[in-house]
């Protein structure tokens, strides 16, 4: 009964159109002071304490290095390197647009700061050169979700700070699976730019790409930064985030020179305020998830599907088929931080290593950046184009098709996550 007041409260205020962290927060007071005789002071209470986890650090500051590289000319380095390198393959920009997806996608953590940043000029690049809209459209919006798989990634952060899980490993655990997935995307992209004859572009000498890395060079050594930091020792994730974040303002500052002091203040308030939003998310379903737990729904939760049979196998289905379906109508930090709660404990009583459980759920994460009607992909990549988001969702299908497929091996392939991470002993 708790649990169907508590998820009917929810989904009615989500529903009415309240923002997720406003919906989380009433869902709790109501049913406290309804229900309850917790006393008021512990709700701020722990609200405070539960965003005072050192890992929650990481978020604005790779948030901040995000917007940094966003508006520091980095983008515009990587595709230039991308495109000699792949840009003589059929579909030419296509294929830039997946592989600089993927190398941005390593340095900013977000999935819609890259399509914004590989969209806005690769788009009308492509456009320009007489590639339908839909294609052009459909390959940034959909590889620009390798930003949340593709470590660093916020998704992660979030998830090892709900489940209390190891963020250097979850890193590393998305690392195979990230590339892996750009292979993939690419050649459904190549597969689509074959059917459709659409151009490529003249085969860059070696010099010119010797050129052109060079010039991406301070960009994409923020990948050597962050990840080569963890994995040595040298510094926690939270450390890595921070480290980004000076190195991003350093670089598009003083070596670049793309952006001016007078821009800077633009750059920490729109960083400022994105932290803010998720950070209130946080706290509000930190404290929807202490309602559920002392409550006993997940354990309840957890139980019934144990006692149900399902075995691991079954269960994945399920927890699949929820998220894809939740990805339909929410952002993915919502979803994490209010169903990780609920299935992990299911996870772990079936023997699921929690690192592969949340590679499992930032694919699922990845997918919902494409899928109507909540997907935030499809809105950036529709205000690049100007095109509604009935054209958009259309434009996707090849990669989400692709995609589901990749998450079906994803799910029952469990080395493709683990190996890399337990080779280097961080399991």
């Amino acid at each position: 009964m708790s649990a169907l007041i508590i998820f009917g409260l929810l989904l009615t205020l989500m529903v009415v159109g309240m923002p997720i962290g406003v919906a989380l927060g009433l869902t709790v007071l109501g049913f406290m002071f309804t229900f309850t005789d917790t006393p008021i002071a512990s709700v701020a209470l722990k609200m405070f304490t539960g965003i005072e986890k050192f890992e929650i650090m990481a978020i604005p500051f790779f948030i901040l290095a995000g917007n940094f590289l966003t508006h520091g000319g980095v983008a515009r380095r990587m595709i230039n390197f991308a495109s000699s390198m792949v840009g003589h393959l059929t579909g030419g920009l296509g294929m830039s647009a997946v592989l600089a997806c993927a190398l941005f996608a390593a340095v900013s953590g977000s999935s819609p700061a890259t399509v914004v940043a590989i969209g806005s000029i690769l788009i009308p690049a492509m456009l320009k050169q007489g590639f339908p809209m839909s294609f052009s459209a459909g390959v940034v919006a959909s590889a620009g979700g390798l930003g949340i798989l593709i470590p660093p990634s916020i998704v992660m952060v979030m998830y090892a700070v709900t489940t209390n899980s190891s963020v250097g490993a979850l890193f590393m655990a998305g690392v195979i699976p990230g590339l892996l997935l750009a292979l993939v995307l690419g050649a459904t992209t190549w597969w689509q730019a074959r059917k459709g004859g659409y151009p490529r572009l003249p085969k860059a000498s070696w010099g010119e790409r010797f050129r052109t890395f060079r010039e991406a060079f301070w960009g994409l050594m923020l990948i050597v930064v962050v990840m080569g930091g963890i994995y040595s020792g040298m510094f926690t994730p939270t450390e890595a985030a921070a480290m980004s974040a000076v190195y991003a303002f350093f670089i598009a500052v003083f070596v670049y020179k793309d952006l001016t002091f007078k821009q800077i203040p633009k750059v920490l308030l729109d960083s400022a305020n994105m932290s803010s939003m998720l950070l209130f998310i946080i706290a509000s379903a930190i404290l929807f998830s202490f309602i559920l737990t002392s409550e006993q729904i997940p354990q309840g939760i957890a139980d019934w599907i144990i006692h149900l049979g399902l075995g691991p196998v079954g269960f994945l289905i399920i927890v699949n088929l929820l998220l894809l379906l939740a990805g339909n109508f929410m952002e993915p930090s919502s979803i994490i931080l209010i169903l990780a709660p609920i299935l992990f404990p299911v996870a772990v009583a079936l023997g699921i290593d929690p690192v592969h459980f949340g590679i499992i759920i930032t694919v699922n994460m990845e997918i919902g950046m494409i899928t109507p009607p909540v997907g935030l992909n499809l809105f950036v990549a529709s205000g690049i184009t100007r095109t509604g988001l009935t054209e958009m969702s259309t434009a996707v299908l090849p990669w989400l098709y692709a995609m589901l497929g990749f998450l079906i091996a994803i799910t029952y392939i469990p080395e493709i996550s683990l190996w890399l991470p337990r080779t280097l002993g961080m399991l």
